[in-house]
């Protein structure tokens, strides 16, 4: 049996029918959909909303949640496969998934009381409102505790004052769940579209993630009922636990961006003659080619275990860290080979290999930052905390 560039070990074979049914449709929608188009998107610094509809056709917004939520049920590791076959694509359109699924929909089913599932995650299962999470602040980054977005009970409603940056959808969303210091401790807060003293703006000059949608959130004594609030949950657990969801399907999503590299520059090296020979025929390419198949199947069989781990509920938050770390460490250094292999033609988004390298440079970014994520398993491994 021959094997693919990129599953070496055939991981697909430890993959269940139904899982391989969900990747399977996934990678057709990206290369009908997202391929033919992405590249001009990002030119255009445009998110694809018209494949928005699509998308939620296929069940991918909340898609571990349980079908009575709007959900389809899928395990962790199909919805891992989701986020790699769409990063396949474009970093920019697993982003969008991963807010909406993980950031957004997660802590209204998790810290949400049944009137809130009710009133919001069917419709943002359809696609028909779109979210985005308020977390971050600009003084803040890696630093959430010294959070200066405050709420204060007035009543039964409360009163939200501060500004979130950085925030994927923001100038797309329909509605934001938002982190802010209370009396009480940090709390959460669902913020709708139209509310008085809540603005929007979003961020312009992006090199990277040019095809999806960010902004920075506003709050001018924005008036919330009591009614928007999580009740499920108080302090930095509540974000934390979003974005450990989050976090794993990232594990994910690069692999597929290092997979897309890989494949457009191996057909490239096949193809390239140079000095007499084709580029795959020399040891230098050989190499460079071999060590991006060998990274690329490390984290396959790295995201896998821990899907298997959180479905069985054994998942800790230090391993969804490692997962992190090193695939998006190996997909950014795979991208950033691949243009070298690809020569000058590399730089344009004709090729893959350079938007996938600066969209690489936000995800290895956010989510916790690589030395975050280091140091995460330094106190795991030490018991002393250098944060």
């Amino acid at each position: 049996m021959s094997l693919l560039p990129h599953d070496l070990f055939d991981v697909r074979s430890l993959l269940s029918d139904e899982e391989r049914a969900v990747q399977d449709a996934v990678a057709r929608f990206t290369d009908q959909r997202v391929l033919p188009i992405i590249g001009r998107c990002f030119d255009d610094a445009r998110f694809p909303a018209e494949l928005v509809p699509e998308i939620a056709s296929l069940g991918l917004l909340g898609a571990t949640l349980p079908a009575v939520h709007g959900g389809a049920g899928m395990g962790a590791v199909a919805y891992g496969l989701i986020c790699q076959e769409l990063e396949r694509g474009d970093s920019g359109l697993r982003s969008f998934v991963s807010v909406q699924s993980s950031l957004c929909m997660y802590p209204i089913f998790a810290y949400g009381t049944d009137a809130q599932r009710a009133r919001w995650l069917p419709s943002m299962a359809r696609g028909e409102r779109i979210g985005c999470f308020g977390l971050t602040e600009a003084h803040g980054g890696s630093d959430p505790s010294t959070m200066k977005t405050h709420a204060v009970r007035h009543g039964d409603d409360w009163r939200l004052s501060g500004s979130k940056m950085w925030i994927t959808n923001a100038p797309i969303a329909d509605l934001a769940i938002v982190w802010a210091q209370t009396d009480d401790g940090v709390q959460g807060f669902v913020l709708e579209k139209g509310m008085a003293g809540f603005s929007v703006e979003e961020i312009q000059r992006k090199m990277s993630l040019r095809a999806s949608s960010t902004g920075a959130l506003f709050f001018d004594d924005v008036r919330i009922p009591d009614s928007n609030r999580l009740a499920g949950v108080k302090g930095m657990k509540g974000p934390l636990g979003c974005l450990d969801q989050a976090r794993f399907g990232i594990s994910w999503g690069p692999i597929g961006a290092a997979i897309a590299c890989l494949q457009e520059t191996l057909a490239h090296a096949k193809d390239r003659v140079l000095f007499g020979r084709p580029l795959a025929a020399t040891q230098s390419a050989q190499i460079k080619l071999a060590d991006m198949a060998r990274r690329i199947t490390t984290a396959q069989l790295l995201a896998l275990q821990l899907g298997r781990l959180k479905e069985a509920g054994a998942a800790q938050p230090q391993q969804v860290s490692l997962a992190k770390w090193n695939n998006c460490r190996m997909a950014i250094d795979i991208a950033r080979e691949c243009r070298d292999l690809l020569g000058a033609a590399g730089i344009t988004t004709d090729h893959a290999a350079m938007r996938h390298a600066l969209n690489l440079e936000s995800v290895i970014t956010y989510e916790g930052t690589e030395t975050v994520h280091q140091l995460v398993i330094g106190r795991a491994l030490t018991g002393f905390n250098a944060f």
